[in-house]
C-alpha cells in the first residue's frame, strides 16, 4: 500500500510543481486506483504485486468508502462557505466614499434634483432607516426606500404572509405566502436594488428589545397595525431622540405626520394621548381598507423620510395630512407639542 500512496502523494505534488489542473490530478489518481484494484482481482492470493498493493480488495473498499466520506464531507463544507460569503457579499455590499458609476446612473434622477443632488443622495446612501411593519404601508415604503437608494433598511414584523394581504401588500407574491414577511421583503428588495443592505427582524417589537434596536437607526418609519405598537415605539423614539414617521389608514382615509419633540415638534402622544376605545378605531380586517390608499400612504411615507435625510423642502413636522381617497380629498392640519403629554411633555419630564 506504501507504493501506492506513494504514487498518489508523487501525482499531489507534480500538480502543485508543474502546475497540473486537478481534473487531470484525479484522472490520475483514479488510473492508480483502478490499476490496484485490476491487481487485486486478477493476481491470486499470495502474489508479490498484489501483496505490495494491499494484498486484499477488502482493505482497499474500507480505504476508498472513507477517502470518500472525507471528499464528501469537505466539498460539501467548501460549498457552504462559498454560499456563506456570497450571501454576506450580497447582505453586505461595499460602502465606498464615492458612488460607483451604476449608482450615479441609477440615482441620477434624484441627483440632477437640486434639493437633493449628489450630497443628498450620500445622505440618502450614508442613513439608516428601521420600519416597524412589512405590511400595507410598509410594503411601498420599503420598495421606494431600497429603490432611493437608502443604504441600510431595517424592517421588523412578526408576520407571515397571507392570501388576503396581496390586496394591498405589493411587496409579497403569491409564491410568498407562508413564509415571514421581513424575508419576502428582504428578497424582493435585494432583487430590486442590490446595491441597499437589508436587516430583517422576525420578531414583534416589545418593550425589552425596542430601545437596542430603534438605536442604531436615524430614522424610524410606523407602518404597524395596532395602538400598542404605535405607542411602543413613539415612546422610544422620544427617549433616544429619533425622528418618527408615522402613518395609519382605514376604508378609504389615511393620515400622516413626523414627530420628533427635540426639534420642538410634537411626539404621536401628543396628538393621540390615549389608546382609542374597543371599536372606536377598528382594524383593517373590521372595517376593510381600499387596495390602492395603503400605497399612496406609505408611498408619502417614503416621501418624508428622503426629505427628512437628504435635507430637501419641508417635512411634515407639526402638520398632519389627512388624505379621503373616496371623494379625492387632502387636507393639513396644525398640530402642536402639549406641554403635559405623558410621554415628552415638559411637566412629564419635569418629574
Amino acid at each position: 500500500m506504501t507504493i501506492v500512496f506513494g504514487l498518489i502523494v508523487l501525482v499531489l505534488l507534480g500538480g502543485r510543481v508543474f502546475g497540473y489542473g486537478r481534473a487531470l490530478q484525479i484522472a490520475l489518481i483514479g488510473i492508480i486506483l483502478a490499476a490496484v484494484l485490476a491487481i487485486q482481482l486478477t493476481l491470486p492470493q499470495g502474489h508479490g504485486l498484489r501483496e505490495a498493493t494491499g494484498g486484499s480488495v477488502a482493505v482497499w473498499v474500507i480505504v476508498l468508502a472513507i477517502a470518500a466520506i472525507v471528499g464528501l464531507y469537505v466539498l460539501g463544507l467548501n460549498r457552504l462557505r462559498k454560499a456563506a460569503a456570497r450571501r454576506a457579499d450580497t447582505a453586505n455590499p461595499p460602502q465606498p466614499d464615492t458612488m460607483s458609476p451604476q449608482e450615479l446612473e441609477r440615482y441620477a434622477r434624484h441627483i440632477v434634483l437640486r434639493e437633493i443632488g449628489g450630497p443628498g443622495q450620500m445622505k440618502l446612501r450614508n442613513a439608516r432607516v428601521l420600519l416597524v411593519g412589512a405590511g400595507g404601508l410598509g410594503s411601498p415604503a420599503l420598495l421606494y426606500l431600497a429603490a432611493a437608494g437608502v443604504g441600510t433598511i431595517g424592517v421588523v414584523d412578526d408576520d407571515t404572509v397571507s392570501l388576503s394581504n396581496l390586496q394591498r401588500q405589493v411587496l409579497h407574491s403569491d409564491a410568498d405566502i407562508g413564509k415571514p414577511k421581513v424575508f419576502s421583503a428582504q428578497h424582493a428588495l435585494r432583487a430590486l436594488n442590490p446595491n441597499v443592505k437589508i436587516l430583517p427582524y422576525n420578531r414583534r417589537l416589545d418593550a425589552d428589545t425596542a430601545s437596542d434596536l430603534i438605536g442604531d437607526f436615524d430614522l424610524v418609519l410606523d407602518g404597524s397595525d395596532n395602538f400598542a405598537t404605535r405607542y411602543l415605539v413613539n415612546a422610544t423614539c422620544v427617549a433616544l431622540g429619533v425622528p418618527l414617521v408615522s402613518a395609519a389608514i382605514s376604508q378609504w382615509e389615511g393620515q400622516i405626520s413626523l414627530y420628533h419633540p427635540t426639534t420642538g415638534g410634537p411626539c404621536y402622544a401628543c396628538v393621540f394621548p390615549e389608546i382609542p376605545a374597543e371599536g372606536l378605531a377598528p382594524s383593517c380586517a373590521e372595517a376593510g381598507v381600499m387596495g390602492a390608499l395603503p400605497g399612496v400612504l406609505g408611498s408619502m411615507m417614503a416621501v418624508e423620510a428622503i426629505k427628512w435625510l437628504s435635507g430637501a423642502g419641508q417635512p411634515l413636522q407639526g402638520q398632519m395630512l389627512i388624505f379621503d381617497a373616496l371623494f379625492s380629498e387632502n387636507r393639513k392640519v396644525t398640530l402642536a407639542r402639549s406641554e403635559t403629554c405623558a410621554v415628552c411633555g415638559v411637566k412629564h419630564q419635569a418629574e
